[in-house]
């Protein structure tokens, strides 16, 4: 898998993002502007209110920076076992028939994430409706990092996060399974993970406004239409055999996994 063919995957992390400050947003601001009570970050605060304004801008950095690896890593996680997964079953069936219906799967799982962003259809939220069994059993360990006192604390919490049932999520995860080995697939969730990095350290630390904006429908519908174009790109390719190579770039291309036009 090479840097090339990983653009698409950081592209969608990114441009899918807008979901994210839906899901994660709250949360995520609220760690930022948590109570002083619970402020026992390692930062050293000098007097005056310059140096003070610093040092909680400081924390609220390391806050929102240790949740998110946190909850990268966790995507990593996911990757890595949906790639050994798809792996053993490859070896097991002994066919590539496997892979091209993956291709054509994991694209059209991109199709309805454009869609789900765009507002345009919510079939995704079936998926993370399902999703909630995992998370009715994983949320209450949750209550025992609280108060989220420290760096570790926040760590752990986001690595939590990172299983909350989301169907952009599972549409990368079928991208993962379909590159057939546990480190290409971590690799393509941890790019992934990378691509929602800057939107959620932004509204970590902008809070309230930034999700404002980041809801708004046109934010959402150019970032929906974009997701939505690499899938279609993709089924192009797959309807054409998967021809067309300059599209690498472009596509969430099955040639990483092994599959042959």
């Amino acid at each position: 898998m090479t840097g090339l063919s990983l653009l698409p995957i950081f592209m969608i992390g990114l441009l899918g993002s807008v979901h994210c400050v839906g899901m994660c947003g709250g949360i995520v601001s609220a760690f930022s502007v948590a109570s002083a009570s619970t402020r026992r970050f390692p930062v050293a605060v000098v007097a005056g209110s310059g140096a003070a304004a610093g040092a909680g801008a400081l924390e609220s950095i390391i806050r929102v920076v240790c949740y998110n690896i946190g909850r990268i890593g966790s995507y990593a996680m996911a990757g890595a076992m949906a790639g050994g997964i798809a792996r053993g079953a490859r070896t097991l069936a002994g066919v590539s028939v496997m892979q091209v219906g993956g291709y054509w799967l994991a694209n059209l799982m991109l199709v309805a994430l454009g869609l789900y962003l765009m507002d345009a259809w919510r079939g995704l939220a079936r998926l993370e409706a399902a999703g909630q069994m995992i998370w009715r059993r994983i949320q209450p360990l949750t209550k025992y990092l609280l108060p989220l006192d420290s760096p570790l604390k926040m760590l752990a919490v986001g690595g939590l996060w990172g299983w909350l049932p989301c169907g952009m999520v599972y549409s990368m995860l079928l991208t993962a399974m379909l590159t057939g080995s546990a480190l290409s697939g971590a690799t393509v969730m941890l790019v992934f993970g990378l691509g929602t990095l800057p939107t959620l350290l932004t509204m970590g630390l902008l809070g309230a406004q930034m999700r404002a904006w980041m809801q708004r429908r046109p934010v959402r519908l150019m970032s929906g239409l974009i997701v939505l174009s690499f899938g279609l790109l993709g089924l192009m390719r797959a309807a054409n055999g998967l021809p067309m190579s300059w599209l690498d770039a472009l596509c969430v291309t099955p040639l990483a996994a092994g599959v042959k036009p």
